[in-house]
């Protein structure tokens, strides 16, 4: 079985090992001419007892961040009424900003889960967070009259144990997950779906009968979730090695350097779609903070809840087909997630013009359908950029910049929705960036990254073969295959350097040319100057 190796020497390139030995018996050097450093990273399992049982915790830890954050529209009318009745004229600014720092801080943090998860661990940061969403959400239990101490327990609290939380829970996939991983990312985020379709219905319930405080009590304790979903994770990819010194290189760089992975951003494809994406999103929240109110003004009587709750069963659906699609070897995962954004955008433009509600739960449940596409697709798309050593901090990076369009988003509508009196104006302006975050992603077909170094590379170069090679091989080519033989005259000239014939290590012919190599007496300088790491040595 093959498996990737990670050659460390200040910067990284990608080769190939073969049951622990290197490609041709060699690894390649690294630029200074000494030999890398090797990190063995095993090729994920894709199916057995606990990478399902990760699929489930994920799904869980999903499902109980999201569900939380996308049904903050129940919370919003509660707080937008509060304010309203004592005379504040900015209430529906104020109510929308709580939730919208709960999701900006989720992706604003996310640069710091990806950082932590690679300094501590996966299970370490998942554990850190949901005791943070479940103490945060405690708090706001007792500040329910407080908008701007709810601005710190609900908006930042619980959004920074959400950030925390949820890039572990993308980026564990991809040590679990190869072949399925598009499907399985499909599962995993239809879970915020699926808890976005039940919760809006039973916390509005919820709130009417028993209020706030004791809804956010009973939040924090769905929240507590979080914490046992934490202990499945198990991560089988090795934490990133300390960056070596270089000469010239200042302090404060190889510190950076020790936190953050810029090797993700000499990337071009992974800059452009990590800039097209926050472009796309700055009215993507829109739609979740003010749906109920638009339904309240646009068609009184209605069911104000409903459109959400069909976002949210669509989006589940959306994800598990569009997973399942992205999975065909031929499928082009970046042009499926641009389909989404032209047509998320052009739906929410459209919300204005509906003339029944009817209508309106068409729209919601097509909209919902490619919200799963864009989702399901964040963490294939950056698995296949940045590979899976880099993925955990592309996620996080890329969620940190779409903090920013997610904050302002909803509170710019808000505000509009107060000065005009009409939803009009902010739902037609919420869908233009979609539209344009699209059309930037065609960039990524324009640029080339340049190939990390192939097995083909390391073969070509005659640096790379065996010094054994010239006195043997070269005569008596055997193209890598023995048949699990050594001939009787290289069993002689082993023999004579004091090796052991029955070691397993001869059935392979390019090890058997270092093991011979490693042996050879007089050449003292070539033997320092050449060190290998084998897993089965």
């Amino acid at each position: 079985m093959a498996e990737t190796v990670k050659f460390v020497n200040g910067d990284t390139a990608v080769g190939t090992i073969v049951n622990g030995s290197a490609v041709n018996g060699h690894l390649p050097k690294a630029k200074n001419g000494s030999a890398a450093a090797v990190e063995e990273v095993h090729d994920p399992p894709d199916g057995g007892t606990r990478a399902w049982l990760v699929m489930v915790g994920a799904f869980l830890c999903n499902g109980v961040l999201f569900g939380i954050i996308n049904t903050y529209s129940v919370v919003y009318l509660s707080l937008q009424k509060q304010l309203h009745d004592v005379g504040d004229t900015e209430a529906s600014s104020k109510a929308a900003l709580v939730g919208s720092l709960t999701i900006g801080t989720t992706f604003l943090l996310s640069p710091v889960s990806g950082i932590l998860t690679d300094k501590i661990g996966l299970r370490t940061t998942t554990l850190i967070g949901g005791v943070l969403t479940c103490g945060g959400m405690f708090l706001s239990s007792f500040f329910t009259h407080n908008v701007s101490a709810l601005y710190f327990t609900y908006g930042i609290m619980f959004g920074l144990g959400a950030a925390l939380a949820y890039t572990p829970s993308l980026a564990i996939l991809g040590h679990y997950f190869k072949k399925y991983l598009g499907l399985v990312n499909g599962i995993v985020t239809a879970g915020s779906s699926v808890f976005t379709a039940i919760m809006p219905v039973l916390l509005n319930k919820l709130v009417e009968q028993k209020g706030l405080a004791t809804s956010f009590r009973i939040l924090s304790v769905i929240s507590s979730f979080v914490i046992f979903c934490a202990l499945l994770y198990k991560p089988l990819h090795p934490p990133p090695p300390p960056p070596r010194v270089k000469p010239g290189r200042s302090r404060f760089n190889t510190f950076l350097r020790s936190f953050i992975n810029f090797d993700n951003w000499k990337k071009k494809k992974y800059i452009i779609w990590a800039f097209s994406i926050p472009i796309a999103l700055f009215g993507y929240f829109v739609p979740y903070v003010h749906m109920g109110k638009f339904v309240r003004d646009s068609f009184p009587g209605e069911g104000e809840n409903l459109p959400v709750i069909c976002i949210g069963i669509t989006s589940g659906l959306g994800r598990l087909i569009f997973g399942f699609i992205a999975d065909f070897p031929r499928v082009n995962r970046v042009l499926l997630q641009q389909m989404s954004f032209v047509l998320i955008g052009a739906m929410t433009m459209c919300l204005p013009a509906t003339g029944s509600f009817t209508l309106l739960l068409v729209i919601a449940l097509a909209m919902g359908l490619f919200d799963g596409c864009f989702i399901s697709l964040l963490g294939p798309i950056a698995y296949d950029i940045c590979g899976p050593r880099g993925a955990t901090q592309a996620i996080g990076f890329l969620l940190g910049l779409c903090s920013v369009p997610l904050t302002i988003g909803p509170p710019v509508a808000g505000m509009l929705y107060d000065h005009t009196g009409s939803y009009k104006l902010p739902l037609i302006l919420a869908g233009i960036p979609p539209l344009f975050g699209a059309s930037t992603m065609f960039l990524i077909r324009c640029v080339k990254d340049d190939d990390p170094i192939s097995s083909e590379a390391v073969l070509k170069d005659s640096t790379h073969q065996p010094l054994a090679q010239t006195a043997w091989d070269c005569e008596n080519p055997t193209d890598g295959k023995m048949n699990g033989h050594i001939r009787e005259e290289r069993r002689a000239t082993l023999a004579s350097s004091g090796i052991d014939l029955k070691s397993p290590l001869l059935s392979n012919v390019a090890v058997s040319s270092l093991v011979l190599e490693s042996y050879i007496s007089g050449y003292p300088d070539i033997h320092r100057q050449r060190k290998y790491s084998y897993s089965y040595l």
